[in-house]
């Protein structure tokens, strides 16, 4: 069992914060922090695979190839990961990314 504490993880004003939370062979879960402002942008990733996008903290958007929903803590997204996706912060915003399989 591994516990991790992520609100304990900082905001950097040079870019979204990154920490790996976990990675085995079946997943991979990592810890995005977003100033407001900052986000990643529309992209894709030419595998078989699943993301989930989960809202902890702040307000922001989903980003798809239709357009922006908004986002906020409590909010989800499920796609499969080929699908074009991205997400920015209106506020100071926490994101839990789950990759199945990992890349």
């Amino acid at each position: 069992m591994k516990i991790q504490e992520l609100f304990s993880n900082p905001f950097k004003e040079t870019g979204p914060n990154m920490v790996l939370v976990h990675e085995s062979e079946h997943m991979k879960v990592i810890n995005f922090n977003f100033k407001a402002g900052q986000g990643l942008p529309l992209h894709s990733h030419n595998i078989e695979g699943e993301l989930v996008l989960a809202i902890l903290e702040g307000t922001g958007e989903f980003i798809s190839k239709d357009g922006k929903v908004p986002a906020k803590a409590g909010d989800v997204l499920v796609c499969p990961i080929a699908t074009p996706h991205g997400v920015g912060a209106l506020t100071d915003m926490r994101v839990l990314v789950t990759i199945a399989p990992p890349i």
